[in-house]
């Protein structure tokens, strides 16, 4: 029963690497497919803005002519530009479970990185942290909530296998709509206190200049996250392409933007969690998928609190409360019961705690690992 490797070139290599979940995952209810479009575009067989400073290499294994793992070697020089680093990432990593399959999987990408003299791996990343990334680790029962990942319970042991060892956490939380409701007085008289202290204005993503609040937000990302474990800001071109993408996704009352003397600080937006349409329609947005997961999205009742972001010089000073206390009326006006907040670091303490004393419920835990292949002296 011999395994072979090899590097993804042909139309039908890519087709066999793109349709290999819909058959690992064919009895798993819990699996939500990948809008095909998107999945085409950033594993880098069609045009994404990630790989203008990016290069990969996917490969596909085969046992007895059957497609049964595959892996994206990744080596994003923005990140090692920006990190000082020399690391390779690994990416949309799939697999029967069978370890030889993972091994081999595994020493095609630690040998294509050698040859471009990267020793330290670091993963899932599919493709950066920019996007969806982690490993699943528990509750695998549970849907994933809109652009997280999920994948089956034994994928931890044979990445542990492959001589990786645990790196960082990204928790995602549970609330409940009537948590808001109850939220700690102390954390109310902040929000108002804030707003007053510092002259600050509220207000969603203006309809009329969407995509100018999009950037707005994406610049605020980039400031704010400065410093925090993994994080790699986005190019002017992945910019512009996120802002393309979220503009039909994105309902401007789940957003909310904060002002200081006309000068946006802060911006906190959620998703709703298409989720449950997208695996309707089998992640085919064409020629009707498109429709169907976008009509009527008033009947969507659970959304994803993917992002609170303020700039650096009025971090701490309470504008993410602000932010939330703009987004409250809205959440409860349009019915949505549930909410993830997700992901957080799991050394971020000071999200962590006020999402903690706000009574929301850690429910899913998201793993990156390392490898450290780096050649011993002699």
């Amino acid at each position: 029963m011999s395994i072979q490797v090899v590097s993804v070139e042909s139309s039908r290599e890519k087709r066999d690497f793109l349709n290999l979940p819909w058959k690992l995952y064919a009895e798993t209810e819990a699996w939500v497919p990948p809008l095909r479009g998107n999945q085409k575009e950033v594993v880098g067989f069609a045009k994404h803005p990630f790989y203008d400073s990016a290069e990969s290499q996917a490969f596909i294994a085969t046992k007895n002519g059957k497609t049964v793992g595959r892996i994206l070697a990744i080596l994003d020089h923005a990140h090692n530009k920006f990190t000082k680093e020399k690391r390779g990432f690994f990416g949309f990593f799939e697999s029967e479970d069978d370890s030889d399959v993972a091994a081999a999987l595994f020493n095609e990408s630690k040998k294509w990185l050698r040859e471009r003299d990267i020793h330290l791996i670091r993963g899932p990343s599919n493709p950066s942290m920019n996007y969806e990334c982690g490993l699943l680790v528990d509750s695998f029962d549970k849907s994933p909530s809109f652009m997280m990942t999920y994948n089956l319970p034994y994928y931890e042991k044979l990445i542990l296998e492959n001589g990786f060892q645990k790196a960082h956490d990204l928790l995602a939380y549970w609330g409940h709509v009537t948590m808001l409701t109850k939220l700690d007085k102390k954390l109310q008289f902040i929000a108002e206190e804030t707003i007053s202290r510092f002259n600050v204005k509220t207000r969603p993503i203006d309809k009329k200049h969407f995509e100018r609040d999009l950037k707005i937000f994406l610049n605020i990302y980039n400031n704010s996250m400065q410093g925090h474990w993994g994080f790699v800001p986005l190019s002017e071109g992945e910019i512009e392409h996120t802002a393309a993408g979220l503009k039909h996704l994105i309902a401007p009352e789940m957003t909310s933007i904060a002002e200081v003397d006309g000068k946006p600080i802060g911006a906190q937006f959620a998703l709703l969690d298409y989720n449950p349409r997208i695996k309707a329609i089998d992640g085919k947005l064409y020629p009707f998928g498109f429709m169907r997961m976008l009509w009527n999205k008033r009947k969507i009742k659970k959304i994803r609190m993917i992002s609170t972001n303020v700039v650096q010089e009025y971090q701490k000073w309470g504008i993410g409360l602000a932010l939330l206390y703009r987004l409250v009326p809205e959440i409860l006006e349009w019915g949505i019961q549930d909410a993830e907040l997700s992901w957080v670091l799991e050394t971020n303490k000071l999200s962590r705690g006020t999402i903690e004393r706000a009574g929301a419920v850690l429910e899913k835990t998201y793993r990156m690992y390392d490898f450290d292949g780096t050649p011993k002296e002699e």
